[in-house]
């Protein structure tokens, strides 16, 4: 790249003065290589990149590019001075003074303006130090991880580092703090933060025998995947001062002790912390199954919320409980925004030979004064003790036929009722220690969607959506982790109390 250096009588500021003087200019000749970095700005909007010139150890920004970011004009007058306006308020800037105006105040900059192939370029700092003053939005410029993030968007710095072989230890430490949940899916520790975006570092370590890679999937997750001899992990959380710290231990062996039980739900101070405890057995599992979706997306809050996002956004949350703490293989029914039919979402729990199926929804009432939570198991038409199996015989795969007893698809249920009523009087029990519940806290209706559920299958009314206190209640991440919370502490005790008078 070529520069030519010529003198022009141009106007600066001196003691606060427009004065003027014969200074040099520098004209770069030739364009930016194709390889160069960019800075990313991050808004509501989305992400947006900034080309980014590297010259004398200073990195700038093309003015004609902030323009078409950030809704600034700019205008050269025939002295070469450049004027950057932003809704009636403006900045002055003169070629090779590292300075800029502000009504009067001078800015200092670590360079002055340049002009590459006809088009200036301000040094980076000139968005944080300058452009930030006439913004009517915050403006954060991290220098370091070439980022602006516009507004009042949750970016956490956020550091991984992987330090061991055999065990392995994962640890990530955000700033500001960032709740977050972790599961294990497909081979892959899923590590989800609650924020808008990650300002990470990843780390440069080779991959080891139980840590292959750490990367980032969406803007606020990050995925550790794992080696083949991958048995278990123990994660924890804890906070000091405005930082926070994951730390997953990733084992090839089993821990020497499980929990007995899980660890204390958090306090209202801490309604998001992490749990203590965590291992990767899966001996059991549990379905669970987020309304709605897709098309079908159920009662609506008059503030918009939607019942399919918000029984997504819980179901996932209880899936990342679960697995972490006990280790249990969590289903959902749906994992994303699509409809799937009612005897799909029973079959998927019927076809894994869940433990346990637990269906959430939000509710809705023609009075906006209805509240609270409230849980529903199936009730039948024709009571009875049971249903009476069909007998059936079948043929099997090398000939000859087999005897089988067939229970009717929409009777299944039936032989659970009783469990199902006691998993639904351990959820309100719970739910009344952490969510408002209704005056009818359990129910039985006809409901197709457990009726042929041939497990304890119980449904959850997490609250009502027409009440526009608790629909913003429940967009909240405090009230979703209540509830995820709720419903981990009632499964585990009624599992746990199942376990023992099964003998299993």
């Amino acid at each position: 790249m070529n520069t030519l250096r010529f003198f022009l009588p141009l106007p600066v500021v001196l003691g606060g003065m427009l004065t003027w003087a014969w200074v040099s200019a520098v004209v770069i000749v030739g364009g930016q290589n194709a390889s160069a970095p960019t800075l990313s700005v991050l808004s509501r909007e989305g992400r947006r990149s900034l080309s980014i010139l590297s010259m004398n150890d200073q990195d700038f920004v093309f003015l004609d590019e902030l323009s078409a970011v950030f809704q600034t004009t700019t205008r050269e007058d025939t002295l070469g001075a450049l004027t950057v306006a932003y809704k009636g308020k403006t900045i002055l800037l003169t070629p090779d003074q590292p300075l800029a105006s502000i009504a009067g105040r001078l800015i200092p900059l670590p360079a002055g303006p340049i002009r590459s192939a006809r088009r200036w370029a301000v040094p980076v700092d000139f968005i944080g130090r300058a452009l930030s003053l006439v913004y009517d939005l915050r403006l954060d410029l991290r220098k370091s991880s070439r980022l602006v993030v516009v507004g009042d968007l949750r970016v956490p710095r956020t550091t991984v580092r992987v330090e061991g072989n055999d065990p392995a230890r994962v640890t990530l430490e955000t700033t500001p703090h960032a709740s977050s949940s972790i599961f294990l899916e497909n081979g892959s520790l899923i590590v989800k933060f609650d924020a808008d975006a990650l300002d990470l570092t990843l780390p440069s370590a080779s991959p080891s025998v139980l840590v292959r890679a750490v990367r980032i999937v969406d803007p606020a997750s990050v995925v550790v995947d794992l080696g083949p001899r991958f048995m278990a992990f123990r994660a924890a959380s804890e906070t000091t001062g405005n930082m926070g710290r994951v730390t997953i231990d990733v084992l090839s062996t089993q821990p020497e002790t499980q929990p007995s039980a899980p660890a204390p739900p958090p306090g209202r101070d801490n309604p998001e912390a992490l749990p203590l405890t965590s291992t990767a057995s899966s001996a059991h599992s549990i379905a669970i199954d987020p309304g709605h979706g897709g098309d079908d997306e159920g009662a609506k809050g008059v503030g918009g919320t939607k019942e399919k996002d918000l029984t997504l956004a819980v179901a996932r949350r209880v899936r990342g409980l679960f697995e972490t703490r006990l280790g249990l293989r969590v289903l959902l029914t749906r994992d994303e925004d699509r409809s799937v039919s009612l005897d799909d979402r029973t079959a998927t729990a019927n076809n894994s030979k869940a433990d346990l199926l637990i269906s959430l929804h939000a509710n809705a009432s023609l009075s906006t004064a209805t509240t609270g939570a409230s849980i529903l198991y199936a009730a039948f038409d024709r009571e009875g003790a049971g249903a009476s199996p069909i007998a059936a015989r079948l043929p099997v795969l090398g000939g000859g036929m087999r005897e089988l007893d067939l229970l009717p698809w929409e009777e299944a249920q039936r032989r659970h009722v009783d469990q199902s009523a006691a998993l639904a009087q351990a959820l309100a029990a719970e739910l009344r220690d952490h969510v408002p519940i209704n005056v009818h806290a359990i129910e039985r209706a006809p409901l197709s969607v457990l009726e042929p559920a041939n497990m304890p299958a119980v449904l959850i009314e997490m609250g009502y959506l027409t009440n526009a206190g608790q629909e913003a209640a429940m967009t909240s991440m405090e009230f979703q982790t209540r509830v995820a919370q709720a419903i981990f502490d009632a499964a585990f005790k009624f599992r746990n109390a199942s376990l023992v008078e099964g003998g299993r």
